[in-house]
């Protein structure tokens, strides 16, 4: 059987260094991917508005089992980034990052080592094991008003009366051999989460 993976990336600034992590991963066997639309697509699902933007992601995850965080300069400060990573958590996926901005773009060019940005998203358990998504503004953690209700429970006695961020594994495409090694990262990945 096919693993599906859903590649998650700030579409405007990464999409060709996407496309190159994408374009390994499909021409093996046994793979699919997920996550990716055209230019004229993309435009026509943001004039549709947040609802339109949320009933695609959770389409493009449906059948996945791995969601691969390509983290580019910006992807952190990104808000749909963040509601791909929290709704793959959510539906326990297995997730890891690798960082891009060592691949060349179109141009031949490099770009700025981006944030882990899974330190910026994570979930908070009260006292009574209720669950809540949250989020980093830069300043302070806030409940994550695109997914708030975590559908995961956690037995009272966890609760620590802090915020947990996604710990994942994370790797760099160019100086880890990304294009030999990303289904050893995924299998990894699926592996952690029962996948």
């Amino acid at each position: 059987m096919a693993r599906k993976v859903f590649f998650n990336f700030y579409y405007e600034r990464d999409v060709w260094r996407a496309m190159v992590v994408r374009n390994s991963w499909v021409t093996k066997p046994d793979r699919e991917a997920a996550g990716f639309i055209d230019v004229a697509e993309f435009e026509k699902l943001k004039r549709q508005g947040d609802l339109a933007i949320k009933r695609w992601i959770n389409s493009q995850l449906k059948g996945t089992s791995v969601t691969v965080v390509l983290i580019g300069a910006e992807t952190f400060m990104r808000r749909w980034v963040r509601y791909e990573i929290v709704k793959s958590f959510d539906k326990r996926n297995g997730s890891l990052g690798i960082y891009i901005h060592k691949i060349k773009d179109e141009d031949g060019n490099r770009d700025l080592k981006g944030e882990n940005l899974f330190d910026y998203v994570g979930v908070y358990i009260d006292k009574k094991g209720k669950t809540l998504y949250c989020e980093w503004n830069g300043s302070k953690w806030v409940k994550f008003k695109d997914y708030p209700n975590c559908s995961l429970k956690f037995p009272e006695n966890y609760w620590t009366g802090k915020i947990y961020t996604f710990q994942v594994k994370l790797y760099d495409w160019v100086e880890e051999d990304g294009y030999n090694n990303m289904g050893n990262w995924i299998e990894e990945a699926a592996k952690r989460v029962g996948r």
